[in-house]
């Protein structure tokens, strides 16, 4: 049973950290410098230090983080923007990296396997396929290697991804059916590092089996205990564990993501739950069946346009114009 009290203070912690903890105004200042070195790059088009540009991506990452924490915590407004801009630097920073495997082949990635699965999910419900499709090549293709560290502990992240393969009908390492034991076996059998990657996925491999039932009472009880699966972790917020993180720790993205697969599926979805996790803002964002593209950041696209000009490899020379 969860601590309702505890859930309460939790989530008090998580809301004020965006608003009386890391100020905007402080958020912004980065920005803003982020800004000034970028433009400072690009004028001189100073391929040498180009490196910093993909850097600077955390900064415009952070900046949209603050914004969406605003909007949606502080001001009450469904607004998705700062959400999608999180999204799409996620995408960029990926793209972005490929293009330093030969120059810099140890450079630090500023993203987790954890990151770009939730940006690949929330390109799916946001009806972005385009995108979409050039995430999950990158994904698979990269699977395990420099480029896409899958030595991965969170479970939650196993659940979507395999939820998402199942959804799309595709497959990593030829299988879209207990992923992470099947990659923790080829990693072992390959020497790779795997050691963080679970035995289990508790809750996740029960809703796994049964997320497509069109019992309505069945899917209400596995979302009931996905609910508290996540609200257990949650409730130690700030806290090192699978939600115990400021980014995402209230938002329960897993949860929607199932309901959104359903629905495309045409099967039954519960009715909102009286649970705390379900009922804060971010839980009830509301979700277009095709959202529309956030304004192009005008740091995000100097750096898009400079790596255009100067890489012929580069994603937007490859596919065209993106996010429009």
């Amino acid at each position: 049973m969860i601590n309702a009290k505890k859930m309460d203070m939790a989530f008090k912690r998580y809301r004020n950290n965006f608003i009386n903890g890391i100020k905007f105004e402080d958020v912004k200042k980065e920005y803003d410098e982020c800004k000034s070195e970028v433009t400072e790059i690009v004028e001189i088009d100073d391929v040498q230090r180009d490196h910093i540009l993909l850097i600077n991506l955390s900064s415009i990452f952070s900046y949209y983080l603050s914004q969406w924490k605003q909007d949606v915590l502080h001001n009450g407004r469904n607004h998705l923007g700062g959400l999608k801009n999180m999204h799409k630097v996620v995408f960029y920073q990926c793209m972005g990296q490929k293009l330093y495997t030969t120059r810099y082949p140890g450079m630090r990635l500023r993203y987790s396997l954890r990151e770009v699965v939730v940006t690949l999910v929330h390109f799916a419900m946001y009806g972005w396929e385009k995108e979409e499709n050039l995430l999950f090549d990158f994904i698979a293709n990269h699977f395990g290697g420099h480029l896409m560290n899958a030595n991965e502990g969170n479970r939650h992240v196993w659940f979507l991804l395999e939820l998402y393969l199942q959804y799309k009908n595709k497959t990593i390492l030829g299988t879209n059916k207990k992923l992470y034991l099947a990659v923790k076996e080829s990693f072992m059998q390959n020497g790779q590092r795997c050691g963080s990657i679970p035995d289990d996925l508790d809750i996740y491999d029960e809703v796994l089996e049964g997320w497509s039932t069109g019992d309505l009472v069945e899917i209400e009880r596995l979302i009931t205990k996905m609910s508290t699966y996540h609200s257990a972790l949650a409730s130690e917020i700030g806290q090192l564990g699978e939600f115990g993180d400021f980014r995402y720790g209230f938002y329960p993205f897993e949860i929607l993501f199932l309901i959104h697969v359903r629905r495309k599926f045409g099967l039954s979805v519960p009715a909102r739950s009286d649970h705390l996790l379900m009922n804060n803002p971010e839980a009830n964002m509301l979700f277009a069946d095709r959202e529309t593209y956030p304004e192009w950041d005008s740091v995000l696209q100097m750096i898009d346009q400079f790596y255009c000009k100067n890489y012929p490899d580069y994603i937007s020379n490859q596919y065209g114009d993106l996010f429009q």
